[in-house]
């Protein structure tokens, strides 16, 4: 188990996140102006004009300033569960590397013994793995959700100042996502929502701490979707 397992962990707590928090999404975005009497009325778009803008709404949560602070303290929380799986995972390759060097010596019931340490070690450690992702998952949600609930109102002011019709989020890529194609720097919003929200926030930039699994800066997306690290494979006895 490699040091960086905790920001595995964590990316692929985010990947089953935000299917959840689309739905919350959808509900804590006014659809309209008459949703929210806070937001300010502008004048509607020319008849026959639909101006269509993007938003990455999992880089603007994460690479907010808030977003960033708080993943920092996520990720410091789970500190001692990393160490403490990765002291798991070791003893159980320490094991298997024994089977496999020493299996042919042992006798048949030192070799089943040692095939049944390696059997439970193994489902306590997958267990541990799936709980510690579920628990992370749940943190991740609940950061998302919280961030989310502010930011929405700004998407739905700034998309009525600048004329948009309709705003698609991108954060999944195609087929996850009906976008196919669309041009990332002229309609993308994500950065300018981020940076209005980081000023009504009030959060500054949190520093760079070594090590530490930092959520991508907002930047506009080709519509590939950036590759999301894998779910740590269980090993299996040999």
């Amino acid at each position: 188990m490699k040091s960086k397992f905790l920001r595995v962990l964590l990316a692929v707590a985010a990947t089953f996140t935000f299917s959840a928090l689309a739905q919350t999404g959808s509900a804590a975005t006014p659809s309209s102006p008459a949703a929210s009497s806070s937001t300010p009325t502008t004048s509607p778009a020319p008849t026959g004009v639909t101006k269509v803008g993007t938003i990455n709404i999992q880089d603007a949560i994460f690479g907010s300033n808030e977003g960033q602070r708080d993943m920092q303290v996520l990720q410091k929380k789970y500190e001692p569960k990393q160490a403490e799986l990765k002291g798991q995972n070791d003893e159980l390759e320490s094991l298997k590397k024994q089977l496999d060097t020493q299996g042919s010596k042992l006798n048949e019931d030192a070799s089943a013994n040692l095939r049944k340490q390696i059997e439970s070690k193994q489902k306590l450690f997958d267990r541990s793995v799936q709980d510690a992702q579920e628990e992370i998952g749940n943190q991740q949600q609940e950061i998302a959700s919280r961030i989310l609930a502010k930011m929405a109102p700004l998407v739905v002011k700034y998309s009525q100042e600048n004329g948009f019709t309709l705003i698609v989020d991108t954060s999944k890529p195609w087929p996850q996502s009906p976008v196919l194609w669309w041009n990332a720097e002229a309609v993308d919003i994500t950065k300018n929502v981020v940076d209005a929200y980081n000023v009504q926030s009030g959060v500054a930039a949190p520093a760079p701490s070594a090590g530490a699994a930092k959520p991508a800066a907002p930047k506009p997306s080709t519509g590939t979707g950036a590759a999301k690290p894998a779910t740590p494979a269980p090993t299996t006895p040999k």
